[in-house]
């Protein structure tokens, strides 16, 4: 028994490392681009290395969730983590940005594989009294390692090399390799199904077109030009073509049948505007915080840590009441929270000191942090050990393209109000420097610029800022809205109702 036990021990420390550099890699990448572009040149070409990520990542995602139902968690996962690291050894030795972005996209195919198999084959391995706490666990170091990634990118960009982002990733990844590949014993019960081919050739290029008209509308491209129309309009013939073809395959990608269920479909929809809401917290604070009250990078990399603290607590809190209470009424309790801490962000001014957007932050991460945990397990909840893989695959889908949307949206919105606000305060103001590209938030937030702007005008630009920041957070609320309004339609299932002796047996 006691050797059991340490073997799951080392199993679970395995799929965190896993989910842990999985979910950091695009943030902490994001902090250290700045550096990267300087080292490697490409400007005109730097979108590409987030792109590349995400594209594979979210493309890879159903899939390897399928096939880990067909033929087995531990060779995926492991796949997955052989596929990470090799992109990641790649991306430190990249001599050029067309390079990165190349081993980038390699990363991302192993990191679709990783998350959704981890939180998989926890929900294998445990029966339903351990799911909360577990299913806290593992939402908690998934919740950490989405926001602390922007600081720890920040200090090993400052004191070490870029390229450590991504060296990083060897040892731990290694670490994870060893404890699933030696320690993890799986079930031999799988489905042997036939491989959905239309599907895959319709889904990922439809994905593709997607990711790329998000991320290079309003920076490469013009959202109204050939380019992104097009790509806009191959995306929805393409998803169009998938939904079709899923209907006629024996074995689809992803089932409408999972679609019946309402816990499923409903924690989806959860997760996509959750996810959504989120990311505009995790982004926008920071820039007010270096943009409006002049702090560093550092400090604004700082900030977030309340927050991130905050979801870990609430993450593992969520997964201990799932099983006290159905799955609704927690998330019920804590989308009130979050839906509370988005309002309060709305309200920031150039006069909101530091204390009170700490308190605006721990609120938020309270109210987020439980949906890390609590979500994956309800997605799964009724599905058997055949179909749980493509199921949690989808929910980690869904949130992940919520924050890709999220991020694209709110991004125009903020540019809008920001550049419509400072043309109106600067219009008559003869002393601002003709240099500086004012309709840009970034070229305000370097210390040395702020420096040759003179007062009154640095005062007009902080104060665009602010308002267009706070005016996003209240836009915000929008899908925070529709989050809480979507946990009404989950049911009232929770972790100790469902149990089978398959799930008795598979800690044996």
């Amino acid at each position: 028994m006691k050797s059991k036990e340490t073997r799951l021990k080392w199993v679970v420390a395995g799929l965190l490392l896993g989910i842990f550099i999985a979910a950091i890699d695009n943030t902490i990448v994001a902090t250290a681009m700045a550096t990267i572009v300087a080292d490697l040149g490409g400007l005109d070409k730097f979108v590409w290395v987030t792109s590349a990520y995400m594209v594979t990542e979210m493309a890879g995602m159903p899939i390897f969730g399928k096939l880990s139902d067909m033929y087995g968690r531990k060779r995926f996962f492991v796949f997955g983590l052989i596929v990470f690291l090799t992109g990641s050894m790649l991306c430190g030795i990249a001599q050029n940005i067309v390079q990165l972005s190349i081993y980038r996209a390699i990363q991302g195919i192993g990191g679709g594989a990783l998350v959704p198999i981890a939180f998989t084959i926890m929900f294998d391995m445990f029966p339903p009294e351990k799911r909360g706490k577990m299913g806290g666990l593992f939402g908690a170091v998934f919740g950490l390692s989405s926001i602390f990634g922007p600081l720890l990118g920040a200090y090993i960009t400052d004191y070490f090399d870029w390229r450590w982002v991504f060296y990083i990733n060897i040892p731990l990844g290694l670490l994870s390799f060893y404890f699933v590949a030696f320690f993890y014993r799986e079930s031999p019960k799988h489905a042997k199904q036939q491989i959905d081919w239309r599907g895959v050739i319709t889904l990922v290029p439809a994905i593709v077109c997607l990711m790329f008209a998000l991320e290079l509308g309003g920076n490469k491209y013009e959202w109204g030009s050939h380019v992104i129309i097009g790509l806009f309009s191959a995306f929805s013939i393409l998803f169009l073509l998938f939904l079709f073809v899923e209907t006629k395959a024996k074995e689809p990608i992803v089932s409408y049948q999972m679609f019946r269920k309402r816990l499923f479909a409903a924690s989806n929809l959860v997760g996509f505007f959750s996810g959504a809401t989120f990311i505009v917290a995790t982004i926008y604070i920071p820039i007010f915080i270096q943009g409006v009250l002049g702090g560093s990078a550092t400090n604004s990399g700082l900030i977030l840590l309340p927050m991130m603290l905050a979801t870990t607590v609430s993450a593992q809190l969520g997964g201990f009441l799932s099983n006290k209470m159905s799955y609704r009424n927690v998330m019920f309790i804590f989308t009130s929270i979050f839906i509370i801490g988005i309002f309060l962000l709305s309200t920031i001014t150039t006069d909101t000191s530091r204390l009170l957007i700490t308190l605006y932050m721990i609120i938020t991460g309270l109210g987020v942090g439980a949906s890390f945990s609590v979500l994956g397990m309800a997605a799964i909840h009724h599905f058997q050990e055949t179909e749980r893989g493509a199921a949690s695959s989808t929910g980690s889908f869904m949130r992940s393209l919520g924050m890709t949307i999220g991020i694209t949206v709110f991004g125009i919105i903020q540019r809008n109000l920001f550049t419509n606000k400072l043309t109106g305060l600067l219009g008559g103001m003869p002393h601002a420097p003709r240099h500086t590209n004012f309709k840009d938030p970034r070229a305000i937030l370097s210390p040395k610029t702020r420096e040759h702007i003179p007062a009154p005008v640095l005062d007009q630009i902080t104060s665009a800022l602010s308002s267009s920041i706070a005016h996003t957070f209240m836009w915000s609320l929008v899908p925070a809205v529709l989050t809480f309004l979507f946990v009404f339609l989950m049911t009232n299932d929770r972790l100790t109702v469902f149990h089978t002796e398959q799930q008795k047996e598979s800690i044996k």
